[in-house]
């Protein structure tokens, strides 16, 4: 465990939830062993600035509040640094608290910063851009690129899901093409999810991937008409075990992408790249406050053979 002596508390206050629950994370926080300076970002846009003058006093830890896309954001500022990140987890989906474990309500999440176990994980990255969760091409930056501004503050995951059902409308299908290196593929699809963690859009997606694998995970989603995407959530949302069925995916530390036609990604929610790119691992990149691993079951006892 590692000794915390200062922190530093960042919050999206555009984020959903951000302006109310800024102040109920002051004061779950008044309990904490150290000092925590809290600041408030009403304005995106001043983010990273603020990131930076929290980073030049050094502080242990950097607590930041938002939603997946503020995460992903800001995480680029933190690898180099010698400090551990903590999570409140104030957006819509929060793919990357859940892949954590961290609970998804300020006082659950407070309580793993007090705990004080850490934990140090892999960073996906798209060219040279770090992300924490979650890259997507398909219907994902298609919404993401047109959401009207404000509208998830506004109505939450019922707006954001009427959008999405007017964009799956004008969605096409697209081919894909992949080569880790060893393998080289083409493909037509109507998803494609670039994975350092299973969860995207807050539901468990791609199996394969974990925050500790080394390795990038590249699932596509198989199909020529787009209700093969629908049907797959679908079957994703409820678990089923068809979720798998139209799936393939490609792993290694280093993914080169390509679409036809050429198409934008959504890097955890926010449209940052556009193929072609390369995906890869940047492995062990930061330290995290995550809750400790439950201990491993107690090996069975074995009976010796009879004499």
């Amino acid at each position: 465990m590692r000794e915390i002596r200062s922190a530093a508390m960042v919050v999206n206050a555009k984020s959903r939830k951000g302006q109310k629950l800024f102040k109920k994370a002051c004061a779950a926080m008044k309990g904490l062993p150290y000092p925590v300076d809290a600041r408030a970002v009403e304005d995106p846009r001043k983010l990273e600035p603020t990131l930076r003058d929290v980073l030049a006093a050094k502080p242990d830890l950097v607590i930041l509040g938002g939603g997946d896309g503020t995460i992903s954001g800001l995480v680029d500022l933190l690898v180099g640094h010698d400090v551990v990140l903590g999570v409140l987890p104030l957006g819509t989906a929060n793919s990357f608290s859940r892949t954590l474990g961290i609970p998804r309500t300020v006082e659950g999440a407070v309580e793993v910063i007090r705990a004080g176990h850490t934990r140090r994980i892999d960073l996906g990255m798209i060219d040279n851009d770090y992300f924490a969760n979650c890259a997507a091409m398909g219907i994902s930056p298609q919404i993401a690129e047109t959401v009207p501004h404000g509208l998830k503050k506004v109505l939450g995951m019922v707006g954001y899901l009427g959008w999405a059902s007017y964009q799956f409308g004008r969605f096409r299908p697209f081919t894909l093409h992949v080569d880790t290196g060893e393998i080289k593929r083409k493909l037509k699809v109507v998803e494609v999810r670039i994975s350092n963690g299973p969860y995207h859009g807050g539901t468990w997606l791609v199996d394969e991937a974990s925050v500790n694998s080394g390795e990038i995970v590249v699932q596509a989603v198989r199909g020529h008409y787009k209700r093969k995407l629908a049907y797959n959530w679908l079957a994703s949302i409820l678990g089923l075990k068809a979720r798998h069925h139209d799936t393939i995916s490609f792993s290694g530390a280093r993914v080169r992408i390509d679409t036809e036609p050429r198409l934008p990604i959504s890097i955890d929610g926010e449209v940052l790249a556009r193929t072609p790119v390369t995906a890869r691992i940047a492995p062990g990149a930061i330290e995290v406050m995550a809750p400790e691993p439950p201990p491993p079951p107690p090996s069975a006892a074995v009976e010796p053979p009879p004499a």
